[in-house]
């Protein structure tokens, strides 16, 4: 009996460390792209062959020129494969005045965000059944976090141009933009759901699965 309570926390403890990106067994593992291949991650090149390039990636300014108003500049394994293993990236948000970043998810890390210019109004949503919203007015320098898998947001509530940093507990974070994934989606969720779920008009759900959702990201 106590080998098997042994074994079975074991395997609990290793169902948690495993959640996240694995601890790195050496010093970097910089990211081959081999489209063919598919595992957890991606593979390792040999470091001898590592370059300064591998981890380097230059973030320039968003054209924020959209519907939305927002550029995320992801910068992550992509765009650097030295961070491989690492389990951690970040993305560049720009803001135009009034410019959004829609309610999205990352449903592989936490986001610890931090403004660098402008004024941000920020939020998200705790999961059912409390459903609260939880925002705060973010000026330079302040710092929020946004919880790993919740629905968060920002808004550009300022006069002028506004830009933010945002930092995420995973090479490969993900991202779900909620209202393009529900009403963009290929092929289109059926309108029974749609018209159940929003508790909404058949012409309503028509009428937004046939606007074109722009990807900010």
């Amino acid at each position: 009996m106590k080998t098997t309570f042994l074994f079975v926390t074991a395997l609990a403890l290793a169902s948690c460390a495993f959640a996240f990106d694995p601890s790195p067994l050496q010093d970097f593992c910089v990211a081959i792209n081999n489209t063919n291949v598919f595992v957890n991650g991606k593979l390792c090149e040999d470091p001898k062959f590592a370059t300064p390039e591998d981890f380097f990636f230059s973030v320039k300014e968003g054209n924020t020129s959209n519907s939305l108003g927002s550029k995320v500049t992801p910068v992550a394994v992509n765009e650097i494969l030295g961070l491989n293993t690492l389990g951690i990236s970040l993305a560049r948000i720009d803001f135009a005045p009034r410019g959004l970043n829609p309610p999205h998810t990352h449903p592989r890390a936490t986001e610890i965000f931090i403004v660098l210019e402008g004024t941000l109004y920020v939020g998200f949503l705790t999961s059912n059944p409390q459903n609260r919203l939880i925002t705060k007015v973010l000026n330079k320098g302040d710092v929020f976090v946004f919880p790993i898998g919740l629905i968060h947001f920002q808004l550009n509530v300022g006069y002028g141009n506004a830009v933010a940093i945002g930092g995420l507990s995973s090479q490969n974070p993900g991202v779900i933009t909620i209202a393009n994934v529900v009403f963009g989606s290929n092929p289109k969720i059926s309108s029974d759901v749609l018209t159940k779920a929003f508790q909404v008009d058949n012409n309503i759900v028509d009428n937004l699965q046939k606007q074109f959702w722009y990807d900010n990201n």
